[in-house]
Formats: C-alpha cells, structure tokens, sequence
C-alpha cells in the first residue's frame, strides 16, 4: 500500500505552490508534442516568469522523475485502471503519472497532496480537456494507496520485460541488452538508467590540485570523495546547485560524469601540438584537452551549432583555457572548411592535425539517465542512421589527419552498430589507420573497461559511470 489518504473530498489549498506541479506538467505535454530537448523546454518554459528555487526544484524532480520512471509509474497504475493507460487523453495520462510519482517516490509530499492537487490541475484543465476528468483522477489515485503494493516481476521467464517494469526502461532495449550483454550486466545497465546521476566533477588541475580541492569542499561543509576510475574526478555525496559550490567562479572544476574524463586521456594530446575536436561544444573534452597540453598549442574546436559553441566559449574562459579556437562548421564537410580557414586557424600545413578527437553524434544511449526524455524517441532504426553519419564525420576528420597523429573516436553510446562496427569499415577502407589498444594511456583503475579489441567501454558498470566508447587510432608514417 502505498501511503494513505484521508476520505475527505479533494481541497484547493495545496501543500506546494500549484504553480510547480501546472509547469512541470507544461513541461511534460509541451516536450511529448514537441520532441525537443527536456533541457530546452524547461527553460525555454520557465523562463518567461520568476519561478522561486523552491518551486523550481519541485518541479523539476517531478518533470525528470516521470520521465526517468515512466514505465515503472504506469505499471503501478495499471491495477486501479479500468483501460489501458494510452487510451486516455495525453494530459490525464500525464496527471496520472505525476500523481503515482508523488505516491511512490517523493515522501516529503503528503498522499492527500498527491491526490488532491493532481484532481485540481484536472479541474483547471477542463475546458482544454473537453469534459471534467478530475473524477478519473482522483478515483484512480486513491485506488492506487489502497491496493497493496505489487511486487517486482521475476527476471525469468521474461527478463527483458521484468528489468522493463523494475528499472523503466523500454522493453525493446531491455531486451537488446540482455541479448548483448547476458542478464546480470543488462540489469546493472538498467539500473543505471533509473538511477539520479551522482554530481561529479572534473578537477581544472592547471588551478588546484585534486587533493586540496576536495580540501576546500570539506572546509565548506560538503561531503565529498576521489572517483574511483578517473585521475581527476571528485564525488559530491550530495547534489546542490553547481554555482553556489565553493571554486565555480574562480574556474577550479567541470561538471563531467567520470567515464567521459577518461577519453582525453586516450588522445595523450602534448604541449605545442595541433589538435582538431570534432563536434566539441559545449567543451568538456575540450577544456580537458587544453589543460592536458598546459595551454599550449591550439585547439580547433568544431561544431555546427553556433549557439552551443558560444557556451564552450564561456567554459574556456571561466576554465582559464587560452588555446582553443571556436569553428562554426558541419563535421561533414571538414576537409573543404580546413582547407579554406587554414591561415585564420594558424595550422601550419593545410588540413593537417597532430591529433584528432571525434566525440560523435549518437543515439546517447550510455547517458539515458540524464536525458530520460530520449527514451519515449527511440528505435532500432536509429543505430543504422547513426552509423551512417559517424562512418562520414570519421572519414572527413581521417583526411586531415597527418601521418603517424593519433585519432580518438567516441561516444556516449556502446550500442555495437555506433561502435564497433563503425571503426570495422572504417578500418577496412582505411589500411593506412591501425588500431592501437587504449591501456597504456590508462590508469590501471580503468583496465577492467578495456575490452578484448583495446576500446573502451564503461556500459553496464557496477560503479554507476555512464555508458561510454572510445577507440584509438593511429595513421601510419609515410602515408598519403
């Protein structure tokens, strides 16, 4: 049974301001209609009036929690439901949803509270709905705390449809992993989708050392600890607003998953080198690459969307990363746009770089957790759309890479059609590039996520990293 209301009818005086859970369910039917990022309609939505942080923050553990518990939230309905969950309008589908998530999974938030201010949103929404479905909502909620609580599935006989329901993840993916990766691991992947992603950061070691950072953090009364894997990272125990944590300001740390802070490493890139960053905004990596190369060198960081681009800038200016030239450019036309800015970027040969990083666009299904909206917007299709563009982004970087420079291709994706199969072709139209096992550019922490064929790949970890790739390749001497 989850939680216990009391039998009176619903109330209008909410224990919340109505206004977070009214703009968390805008969020909620403006980004299903729209597709866009989760990201960008929050913002985009909340933005336009003063929202006080105590609002915000309960609407957008609401919003991420729906999203994130999507599958979860709607096989807990399905007992108190009298037809299918799909069959009712979107709006109550979502009111619903937002009403189980305060039931199950937020205990601050009252059952009545739950309950009355979902049927009052309902109410509000009548005319939009064309018939008052406050009725539904409320019966259907307060049937939810009197049922008692379903237990989890069994993983056999259907594992991809129990690790579905228990850690809410499509079934189609469920089932792909645990055909991929054998049940243990699939269910330690899906886990780490369901789970709110720890706040880890990147150390800016051109500043502080890690050491003294997590000095500072503990002076300042935050719980804090060293990543396990990566070099540079460091843990909050805790999440809290990344501005107000003590060194934002003066540019000490990056707010980076640890997983990702280990692909500079595989490029090695050196001081006075020339490096190209492919698809780099909004400049993680990149940061990475220039404090590796202790500022010195250039970096050409690319990437299509100007907009994204000026957020790298802000990063390297906050991060203190003087070597990084900004290129509004499509990956896929690298070789002309080189070639045709090769004075203005100061590269000493046209078309030529020393190292290359290729953080590809993919499907992101290493970082679900962070954009659970992703997950209703999947398919299989995608990973053969998503080869082709990768296969063509690592081409065109290839042609302006000299020989004997090193190439890194990743992504946050370990799907075997955006991974492997993309360096098997490309190394089999490519005889000049080789392989080269990432381990030597390791720290022995990470040798576990070394892979038969020298890649790198953290999916399915016990450590809670997200899901990431990396390859390294080197272009041979004396090739063309």
């Amino acid at each position: 049974m989850i939680g216990r209301i009391m039998s009176s009818p619903p109330t209008s005086k909410p224990s919340l301001p109505p206004s977070a859970r009214a703009r968390a369910l805008a969020v909620l039917l403006t980004q299903h209609k729209s597709g866009d990022p989760l990201d960008e309609v929050c913002t985009r939505l909340w933005d336009r009036q003063a929202m006080d942080s105590r609002d915000r923050a309960f609407a957008m553990e609401l919003v991420y929690g729906v999203l994130r518990r999507q599958e979860t939230l709607d096989w807990r309905l399905e007992p108190a439901l009298k037809k299918p969950l799909p069959r009712l309008p979107l709006m109550v589908q979502m009111l619903l949803r937002m009403g189980m998530y305060q039931l199950a999974y937020m205990d601050r938030v009252p059952a009545s509270a739950a309950v009355n201010e979902s049927v009052n949103l309902a109410k509000a929404n009548k005319a939009q709905l064309g018939r008052d479905w406050s009725g539904l909502v409320n019966a259907v909620l307060r049937s939810v705390t009197r049922l008692p609580e379903r237990p989890f599935p069994e993983l056999q006989p259907d594992p991809a449809g129990a690790l579905s329901i228990r850690y809410a993840v499509p079934q189609w993916l469920c089932a792909r992993w645990v055909e991929q990766m054998g049940v243990e691991r699939a269910e330690a992947a899906c886990q780490t989708v369901s789970t709110v992603p720890a706040l880890t950061l990147r150390v800016n070691r051109q500043r502080v050392g890690r050491d003294a950072f997590l000095e500072q953090l503990v002076g300042a009364g935050i719980a804090a600890r060293q990543t396990t894997v990566s070099p540079v990272g460091v843990i909050l125990e805790e999440g809290r607003a990344v501005t107000t944590i003590p060194g934002f300001q003066d540019g000490l740390f990056y707010v980076e998953d640890e997983a990702a802070q280990l692909i500079p490493l595989i490029l090695d890139p050196q001081p006075d080198e020339h490096i190209l960053d492919v698809c780099a905004a909004p400049g993680g990596k990149t940061t990475h690459l220039a404090e590796l190369m202790s500022n010195r060198g250039q970096i050409v960081a690319m990437d299509r969307h100007a907009a994204r681009l000026q957020v790298l800038k802000e990063n390297c200016q906050r991060l203190g990363a003087t070597i990084i030239a900004p290129l509004v450019a499509d990956a896929r036309e690298l070789g002309m746009v080189v070639s045709r800015q090769a004075t203005d970027l100061q590269i000493p040969s046209p078309g030529v770089f020393d190292r290359i990083l290729v953080d590809a666009p993919c499907s992101g299904m290493g970082v679900l957790r962070r954009h659970p909206d992703a997950k209703g917007q999947k398919d299989t299709e995608m990973f053969v759309r998503h080869h082709t563009l990768q296969r063509e982004i690592l081409e065109r970087a290839s042609s302006v890479l000299r020989p004997g420079g090193v190439l890194v291709y990743s992504t946050c994706s370990t799907e075997p059609e955006e991974t492997e199969a993309v360096i098997a072709r490309f190394c089999q139209d490519h005889s000049d590039c080789v392989r080269e096992s990432i381990m030597p550019w390791l720290p022995a922490s990470a040798f576990p996520f070394v892979t038969e064929q020298g890649a790198l790949s953290t999916m399915g970890n016990a450590l809670g990293m997200d899901g990431f790739y990396a390859v390294r390749l080197r272009k041979i001497q004396g090739s063309l």
